[in-house]
């Protein structure tokens, strides 16, 4: 099994989360650009952070009669929903971009959440490589997406708080197992396993 990283820096975006988004506010008389600015530094509340893995591709049913070396699977897409980075009530003074960077740097994650200008949407030229060898008998192959949804309040110096919605993912991946092996650790492999493992086979039947 593996997963599918979307290769930038966690560590520089944490410390641009933190400097752009958690700063506490100064108060006092400002004119109104000073405001908006004093307004970029606000403070955030998270709450109602849920995190759900969908399965979005899978493969036709894979069975060797023979031990084969390696595999090329075709993974199919699973519906027709395109996911988008989505934020609703951005604070005056902040971006969508810059509320995802802060809920980021509140997950501690270990890359970038997806940002406003990436999609995740079905395809057709998918594959999935597998070079382990000894491949024999019914194996399963699948697609998910690792979303997360967290609502947030934003306050800065006596403005009225804002209150607001992120919903986002983490990582995308794919994964490649045997029917005959115990279940897989994720939901969306074990739902894998149920639509196309063998009735009956080990990872169906115990999933």
């Amino acid at each position: 099994m593996r997963t599918i990283g979307r290769g930038s820096c966690a560590a520089g975006l944490v410390a641009v989360a933190l400097a752009a988004g958690l700063t506490a506010c100064t108060g006092g008389d400002k004119s109104d650009d000073e405001g908006a600015k004093a307004c970029s530094k606000g403070t955030y509340a998270w709450s109602g952070i849920r995190h759900t893995e969908t399965l979005d591709a899978l493969a036709d049913p894979i069975f060797f009669k023979k031990k084969t070396a390696s595999y090329t699977s075709h993974l199919k897409p699973v519906g027709d929903t395109v996911y988008r980075p989505t934020v609703t009530s951005v604070p005056s003074g902040a971006s969508a971009a810059g509320v995802i960077k802060a809920l980021g740097a509140h997950l501690k994650v270990e890359e970038p959440l997806a940002g406003p200008s990436e999609t995740d949407e079905p395809e057709d030229d998918h594959y999935f490589e597998m070079n382990v060898g000894d491949l024999k008998g019914a194996y399963y192959a699948w697609g998910w997406i690792s979303l997360v949804d967290a609502d947030f309040t934003y306050s800065c110096g006596s403005d009225e708080p804002v209150k607001g919605h992120v919903r986002t993912w983490t990582t995308t991946g794919s994964g490649f197992m045997s029917c005959a092996d115990d279940p897989a650790p994720q939901e969306t492999g074990r739902a894998a396993a149920r639509k196309t493992c063998p009735e009956g086979s080990k990872a169906a039947k115990a999933a």
